[in-house]
């Protein structure tokens, strides 16, 4: 089974017209062709089916880095065919990834004494970290139950239910059970003081975030950090804080140091970042870092020898390029503090414009917040006659690749609309887009109301509402189809009269 659809269903054969020249023989979609093809042929095969693919550049629903300057992506080149895991064979390469973890450590105050070395390592993104950092949370808590003869198989985790996916896999894989914090309309991040009602015996940690995926938000982890100790003190227990700052933890220490969020706060025993989000990374990279050595069991990590000298490894998977833990070095030690500073400082002024922007068009409300990840998050003010999937859609005409989703219970009730503003999103392109965001605004005034169907509690369809408001009760899913073919008909033959040229 594949869990991603394919384009096709069928094993139609693939052919690229320019590759002719080299070949005519069509290839077989779904299986391993019988012989071989010359290398520019299977070149320009491939290069034609992507030329399908959206531009990274005007992926707005990423966080992921999709620019670096040249320099670090001829290292990146230069390194791609190492395997990171053969420390033994690719020491320096070894050594910079330890550099990496104590300069990371340093960023988020952990408290190591001056000839310490941070706890911590790189991975293929946050998922893999929080994987990891779970894992030891995990380990600690049923060590402490086992210790004081306690049941030990029933282990939750408290967080808000704006987390990403990555959580909930955590918590399926791993069998812990997930228990979420419902958001409200308005609040579209975690409460602290119901996180922490939330927590019991069983709970192995609470997970706070650093920049939410769906408005940019920082929770407050310092409350959090506060309310949790003051439970401690009173049940005996010692439930810590892991921050997922994925998106937040190479932002808030530049823009925002003040910030108490981080190993400053006693609490906070894991940190985990994306290096690939703003570390400024190409995808690929996450870190997580520990408080101390004690913070992470010493069982969960292997010891191998067999690609050489003893090797102490804690990763899911094994095998691990190189490359983008050479461009983390890269950007850390070309940008220093003041370059990340004004990047950051760039990106969020960049925010503002689009974010005022939006705001001259009357048509939005915004649901994100100034200070955070610099992106928009945004609504229609009135959406009863278009909606904000349709505004996505359109926009895909321009380039734009602008996401539009629902927000998680209990606010589901409420859509948005999001652009990241990345390291090459300039000011030049937030202007451009919010003038193409008009025009979509401008033609979907001119089309036809949407037409929404309304659901029984048994999810079946009853009734539909037309464009005057009226109710009226549907009679089968065919019927409704004809009904809007007819509409978009008629009101394609009108624009053609009227843009007829004799």
């Amino acid at each position: 089974m594949v869990l991603s659809k394919t384009f096709s269903e069928s094993d139609v054969s693939i052919h690229s017209t320019f590759a002719s020249r080299y070949v005519r023989t069509s290839l077989p979609r779904f299986k391993i062709p019988e012989n071989s093809i010359p290398k520019e042929a299977a070149y320009q095969i491939i290069n034609d089916e992507l030329m399908l693919d959206g531009n990274p550049r005007l992926n707005l629903a990423s966080f992921v880095t999709t620019w670096m300057e040249p320099e670090c992506d001829k290292l990146i080149m230069d390194s791609i065919n190492k395997n990171y895991v053969d420390m033994d064979e690719y020491p320096v390469t070894t050594e910079l990834q330890n550099r990496c973890v104590n300069m990371i450590a340093h960023l988020f105050n952990a408290p190591l004494g001056e000839s310490e070395t941070a706890v911590g390592v790189g991975t293929v993104g946050s998922s893999e970290a929080i994987m990891l950092a779970g894992l030891a949370f995990k380990r600690k808590w049923q060590n402490k139950m086992k210790a004081q003869g306690k049941p030990f198989d029933k282990p939750n985790i408290v967080t808000g239910a704006n987390v990403q996916v990555c959580w909930e896999k955590f918590a399926r894989y791993f069998e812990v059970d997930l228990k979420e914090v419902k958001l409200r309309d308005g609040y579209y991040v975690m409460d602290p003081e119901k996180a922490v009602e939330m927590v019991d015996e069983n709970t192995i940690c609470v997970a706070a975030i650093l920049g939410s995926t769906l408005n940019g938000e920082f929770e407050d982890v310092k409350l959090l950090n506060d309310l949790l100790e003051k439970k401690n003190k009173e049940t005996g227990w010692d439930t810590p804080i892991h921050v997922d700052a994925a998106s937040g933890g190479f932002i808030a220490p530049f823009i925002y140091p003040e910030l108490e969020w981080d190993f400053r706060l006693p609490l906070v025993k894991s940190i985990n970042v994306s290096g690939h989000k703003y570390g400024l990374v190409y995808a690929g990279i996450g870190w997580v870092i520990w408080r101390t050595k004690d913070d992470l069991p010493d069982e969960l990590i292997f010891h191998i020898n067999y690609l050489g000298a003893d090797q102490p490894t804690f990763t899911l998977n094994f095998s691990k390029g190189s490359s983008q833990v050479i461009a983390q070095y890269y950007q850390l030690i070309r940008l220093g503090h003041e370059g990340y500073r004004n990047v950051m400082e760039n990106c969020r002024e960049n925010m503002i414009v689009l974010k005022e922007g939006l705001e001259r068009t009357g048509r939005f409300n915004i649901v994100s917040k100034d200070n955070g990840v610099p992106l928009v998050a945004f609504s229609l003010k009135d959406n009863q006659r278009h909606d904000e999937f349709e505004v996505s859609d359109f926009l895909r005409r321009f380039g734009w690749i602008v996401p539009a989703y629902t927000m998680p219970p209990d606010a589901q009730h409420v859509t948005v609309l999001r652009v990241v503003i990345r390291e090459d999103f300039s000011r030049t392109l937030a202007e451009r887009l919010v003038i193409d965001i008009q025009k979509v605004l401008h033609e979907l005034d001119t089309l036809p109301a949407k037409i929404n169907a309304k659901y029984s509690d048994s999810g079946n369809e009853e009734v539909v509402k037309v464009n005057n408001g009226n109710l009226v009760t549907k009679k089968s899913d065919i019927e409704t189809q004809r009904e809007i073919t007819t509409i978009w008909k008629k009101f394609v033959l009108e624009r053609k009269k009227m843009n007829g040229v004799c």
